[in-house]
């Protein structure tokens, strides 16, 4: 049992690890590549709108 949790923790652990190098390595190509970054703004803005147009109360949880 004491295996198992440890084996669980190692793949939770590399799990996080492999997430965190992702989102570095997405920043440092949207700051490499502007357009990407141009990208990433636009469609972060569009979503903004869509949400807020199918959710146009503050108190309605979509």
């Amino acid at each position: 049992m004491l295996l198992l949790r440890f084996l669980l923790h190692l793949l939770i652990f590399i799990g996080a690890l492999a997430a965190a190098a992702t989102v570095v390595l997405s920043i440092l190509l949207m700051l490499r590549f502007p357009p990407l970054l141009l990208a990433v703004v636009l469609a972060c803005w569009m979503l903004n709108r869509l949400l807020r147009l199918l959710c146009p109360r503050p108190g309605n949880p979509c």
